[in-house]
């Protein structure tokens, strides 16, 4: 029980903490629009939003990711590092204070360079892999347009009418980063590291741009702004993910929003996956696994490894941001909108009503996060060649056919509904398909193989002939191919 409140209590706080920083951020954007000039809030949000917001979650997820695995492997998790408190002794605080020793630990940690490396590259390897992830929240629409003192505020640090285009072209630099970084090291160990990680991305990159074209054709608009949508009102229907399939006659709006989830479920589970395997986070991380190949920042100490390290989190926190303003609605709930925004307070104080969806769409980030780890800890790494059939042989195909149906459907339906209908269809077909029982393994192995023989003809280790611990050529547990 005492687990369970102390969960409890760790929601609630977190909650709070998101909705005083957006809060804050809205206040704070009133004031300098007021004083200072037109547009200054946008410069408040690079603060906010960039270095608050991004910075901190992808700080705090060093310690939530080692306090998530340590609870899905049923362990204790970080609590050596500790701090003598007066009063209250000597506490863990829940591996808090590891945070402040991974920073200790990597500012003060010999910046070694190898002797035969590229100095210029190396030292700019870490900086590409840092900085491109960094700037692409800068697009991203983490709240409402809300009046403040009299002047508007908007919760974005830059809305280009060619935004995702933005996010393609920025994202894809993050290549250059594991090249030089592999290839600057004069390591040939870094170096095969380092092409095998270009390789990944680059081969992602193409089914990731495929993944979002039938949401463009959806929307007609590949600005963030425009995808995200605005509530609409009595007298004028809502744009983009704010407006409704269907939905109910009354003051308070109930129906089935048009979220990217619902009218492009295949475009979100393709995102997502390339997504992921561009973060090259398990079970896509092979170019840093240990037991296959060393990574391409072998050589790397101190900050500059430091950089690789938080830039892979901040990873984290970016796509779960951008999947939230894509295919989940952004700040938007999935009801009652219009109602919320029709009320007198909402209208009179725009900063709480801005608070209110800031502190919405920082809970769905979140609980992406909170996915990302999921899956991080629940699947083995996947064969470089399983990899790469993914990204060329299985989303590649799914995202071209994903556009010719997406296509189609808005040019016979430009409401959208029937889009939303074959959505709908396609997501009950993977919920069944994932809560499908499979057959037996080895029923079907022994279908393959006819009965215990292995795929030359011989009797499999195990079966009937030579027992698993007498084969003398088996370097492999019995039945592995």
């Amino acid at each position: 029980m005492n687990r369970i409140f102390t969960m409890l209590f760790a929601m609630a706080f977190c909650i709070f903490a998101l909705a005083g920083g957006v809060a804050t951020a809205y206040l704070v954007g009133g004031l300098v629009e007021e004083h200072l000039f037109t547009g200054a809030s946008r410069l408040t949000n690079i603060l906010f939003l960039m270095l608050t917001f991004v910075m901190i979650i992808a700080t705090l997820l060093t310690l939530a990711e080692r306090k998530w695995s340590a609870f899905m492997q049923d362990r204790v998790g970080p609590n050596r590092a500790r701090l003598a408190i007066p009063g209250l002794g000597n506490r863990s605080l829940g591996g808090i204070p590891h945070i402040i020793t991974d920073v200790l630990k990597m500012l003060t940690k010999e910046d070694f360079v190898p002797g035969t490396a590229n100095k210029f590259l190396f030292n700019l390897g870490p900086v590409l892999a840092f900085a491109p992830v960094f700037a692409l929240f800068a697009v991203v629409p983490a709240g409402p347009s809300v009046t403040v003192f009299g002047k508007h505020v908007d919760m974005v640090v830059a809305t280009p009418d060619f935004g995702m285009l933005y996010v393609l072209a920025i994202a894809s630099l993050a290549v250059y980063g594991t090249s030089l970084a592999g290839w600057s090291s004069n390591n040939k160990f870094a170096l095969l590291g380092g092409v095998r990680a270009s390789a990944q991305m680059i081969s992602y990159e193409v089914a990731l741009g495929l993944a979002l074209v039938g949401l463009f054709l959806a929307f007609s608009s590949v600005q963030m702004p425009a995808l995200v949508g605005d509530v609409g009102n009595a007298l004028v229907a809502g744009t983009g993910q704010a407006r409704y399939l269907w939905r109910s006659d009354g003051a308070f709006d109930l129906g089935l929003p048009a979220w990217g989830i619902f009218i492009q479920p295949l475009g979100f589970i393709a995102f997502f996956v390339a997504s992921f395997a561009e973060t090259k986070r398990a079970p896509f991380d092979a170019p840093e696994g240990e037991s296959e190949i060393i990574g391409y920042f072998v050589e790397y100490s101190g900050m500059k490894f430091g950089m690789f390290m938080i830039s892979e989190f901040m990873e984290v926190v970016v796509l779960a941001g951008v999947t939230t303003a894509l295919f989940f609605g952004g700040h938007h709930l999935p009801f009652g909108g219009e109602w919320l925004a029709a009320q007198p307070l909402m209208q009179e104080h725009g900063w709480l009503y801005g608070t209110i969806l800031g502190t919405v769409f920082w809970i769905k980030v979140v609980l992406l996060i909170w996915v990302q780890l999921v899956i991080r800890w629940t699947f083995p790494r996947f064969r470089y060649d399983q990899i790469q059939n993914l990204g060329w042989k299985i989303l590649l195909p799914a995202g071209l056919a994903n556009v010719f149906i997406s296509g189609a459907l808005v040019l016979w339906d430009p409401s959208l509904r029937m889009l939303g209908i074959v959505g709908l269809l396609e997501i009950g077909f993977v919920v069944a398909l994932t809560m499908s029982k499979g057959t037996k393994a080895a029923g079907a192995h022994d279908t393959a193989h006819g009965h215990g023989h292995d795929a030359h003809g011989l009797p499999a280790a195990g079966g009937h002939g030579l027992p698993a611990h007498a084969d003398p050529h088996s370097h492999s547990p019995a039945g592995a191919h």
